[in-house]
């Protein structure tokens, strides 16, 4: 008994001491100062939200701010915001910076590739691309926004899988100006595992354009291995959201030539299977001169003469055979087969010199222009020599037409452009003949040296990287 009474006198002295009540108090206070932490942490949160949104949710019904989730994803799809996509503020440089067209948007621009724009993406915040309108004439009455995947505007129709949006500040016509808004596309599938468009969209300076010249079209559908299908808005006020978009506003801008070479590249070796075209054996050396003329605008004035010189320099050289064809009167497939043939390339200033990259890398381009050019065509006349550049093969420089039509103002003033524009060629007998030895020998001596390395000939379909 006395061990026991011991022991509970021990026990209420340590209870009732001092030290005890103040471990007590310490933790006490220190759960309190957690509790108001925490409360503090979650009122932050809470104030992170618009203020407006926060007054608005407390005098909601208590059934709408129990699902509040819901709730704040259909004020989401009520504040997609559409802009114009013709941005009229930037009319006076409709090409520079982020351009008229998606003012409000940067493009991704990693050196050496196209400029791009990519939805979803980090850039966007994961937000998805939606485009509006149907106007073909005006494209500030066609308008843009970024969505969230789960808030959609409540009308929009969801397009799935891979979309290219193409901003062309030309057209989708002319083949060189259509080629160059195709480029940037193939350059970008060639970086994402060969990934292939479902739909494309297509503007121009905002409008909506529904189809592209046949030529362009063959283009995409060898490289791709399908028809481009062209996405038609049904309704004004009916946004279309895509599940995947890659928009590109520059063209070619931003590209290396190593990259351009790369989509090039590609592109000729698809449209020579497409076309069942291969490469023949060469076991001596041969020189294919193709003179591709046209008709009307910027053809020869003396056709006869100038077919003649050409010939009498090709016959001089072993092995060498000429070849004259008009461009509009080929399919694609066979100006593919003529391209391929062509070691040097002779023709006027025009569209049908887009068809260059076609030839083997290394080929010869000669280009004629009317009077006037030099002085006022400006850079437009050096999209070709740009072209051998990046597809790999070598501009042999122009001849430009001293003599022509008569301008009533001085050589010098704009106004004479629309004389000199489409005006005829005419021909310099001797200039053309020293020209030609001068290509063709060149030519001749790189055929041999390849011949001596390798016969870079074969008798099957090119293997397309």
């Amino acid at each position: 008994m006395t061990t026991k009474a011991s022991v509970w006198r021990r026990l209420v002295t340590c209870l009732s001491s001092l030290k005890f009540y103040l471990n007590v108090l310490c933790l006490v206070v220190t759960v309190f100062v957690l509790l108001q932490i925490c409360s503090f942490q979650i009122t932050q949160r809470s104030l992170s939200l618009p203020p407006a949104l926060l007054t608005y949710l407390r005098h909601q019904p208590e059934h709408i701010s129990e699902n509040k989730t819901a709730y704040l994803v259909e004020k989401l799809r009520e504040s997609v915001t559409f802009l114009p996509l013709k941005d009229y503020r930037f009319s006076n440089k409709p090409l520079e910076g982020h351009t008229w067209f998606m003012s409000s948007l940067y493009d991704n621009q990693t050196k050496g590739e196209a400029q791009y724009q990519e939805f979803p993406s980090d850039s966007s915040k994961g937000r998805l691309l939606c485009l509006k309108g149907v106007d073909e004439h005006d494209g500030s009455w066609n308008s843009y926004a970024l969505a969230w995947p789960e808030a959609i505007p409540t009308n929009a129709v969801l397009q799935e899988g891979l979309t290219f949006v193409s901003y062309n500040q030309y057209d989708y016509g002319n083949l060189w100006h259509g080629l160059t808004a195709v480029v940037p596309f193939v350059a970008w599938s060639l970086r994402n595992q060969c990934e292939k468009p479902q739909k494309w969209v297509l503007y121009h300076w905002g409008e909506l354009r529904f189809g592209m010249g046949h030529w362009l079209s063959e283009i995409i559908t060898a490289t791709y291995g399908q028809q481009p299908k062209f996405l038609r808005f049904a309704d004004q006020d009916k946004p279309v959201c895509f599940e995947k978009a890659v928009v590109m506003r520059h063209n070619e801008g931003g590209m290396s030539r190593e990259r351009r070479m790369e989509a090039f590249d590609l592109i000729r070796c698809k449209a020579r299977n497409y076309c069942n075209i291969s490469s023949s054996e060469r076991s001596k050396p041969r020189i294919g001169m193709t003179l591709l003329l046209r008709t009307g605008a910027r053809s020869f004035r003396n056709e006869s003469m100038v077919i003649d010189v050409f010939k009498r320099e090709c016959k001089r050289v072993d092995g060498c055979e000429i070849n004259v064809s008009y461009s509009n009167n080929l399919t694609f497939c066979e100006q593919v087969g003529l391209m391929q043939k062509t070691d040097v390339l002779v023709s006027p200033h025009g569209a049908q010199l887009t068809n260059l990259f076609l030839m083997n890398k290394n080929s010869s381009v000669m280009e004629f222009f009317p009077k006037g050019w030099l002085k006022l065509a400006g850079v437009g006349q050096l999209v070709y020599q740009w072209g051998a550049n990046w597809s790999g093969m070598r501009h042999e420089g122009s001849w430009h037409d001293p003599v022509g039509e008569i301008c009533q103002f001085p050589d010098t003033d704009r106004r004479c452009m629309s004389i000199y524009k489409n005006a005829m060629i005419g021909y310099n007998e001797t200039y053309f003949g020293e020209w030609a030895r001068r290509v063709l020998g060149k030519f001749s001596i790189r055929e041999m040296k390849e011949l001596a390395e390798c016969n870079h000939g074969n008798s099957s379909l090119d293997v397309c990287s």
